[in-house]
């Protein structure tokens, strides 16, 4: 199935000169959702992942990462923005082009010896996917690898990941 053709391309968005990759047009496709968590499920396998958990990368890393945990008989965990989990969390900053944001996870939601998989819906720069792996690492958890539905990969953000396995489905 061709992928790419269910991802919208918005010019201009959300400031002049970029051109966003709308994923509502495959979300909304009923055999392409269907085609990329089976897909993201066959490379997790063939990579012989094994996560413990999924854990998805605010906010549409949940969309993707749900239903492949259900699929790898995973748990699901969400990692998100600063002030919207309601128990203690590990949190961790990183600095973005300018100025800085972080990131947090409930306290209760992973031990030092569980294995994971970071899931979001596309990598550009990589920033926010290596600070939730940073997080990770820091309370003491094995991050497996990371599975995108989009790589930009002019943006060069693979290239600031560990060296795990990266399953993307769509290049741009």
């Amino acid at each position: 199935m061709d992928l790419k053709s269910l991802i919208r391309d918005i010019p201009d968005f959300p400031k002049p000169g970029i051109v966003f990759r709308d994923i509502t047009t495959l979300l909304n496709h009923p055999q392409g959702l269907r085609y990329t968590i089976d897909t993201l499920t066959a490379k997790c396998r063939d990579y012989g992942l094994s996560p413990d958990y999924i854990v998805g990368m605010e906010s549409r890393g949940f969309l993707f990462g749900v239903p492949l945990a259900y699929q790898l008989e995973a748990g699901f965990i969400p990692v998100r923005k600063p002030g919207k989990l309601p128990a203690a969390v590990h949190s961790i900053e990183y600095d973005l082009e300018y100025g800085s944001d972080s990131l947090e996870i409930h306290q209760d939601a992973v031990a030092s010896h569980h294995k994971v998989l970071i899931v979001d819906d596309l990598i550009a720069t990589g920033g926010t996917a290596k600070a939730t792996a940073g997080l990770l690492e820091k309370i003491g958890c094995e991050v497996l690898g990371f599975a995108f539905i989009i790589e930009l990969i002019d943006l060069g953000g693979r290239e600031k990941l560990p060296d795990l396995p990266i399953i993307t489905l769509i290049d741009y």
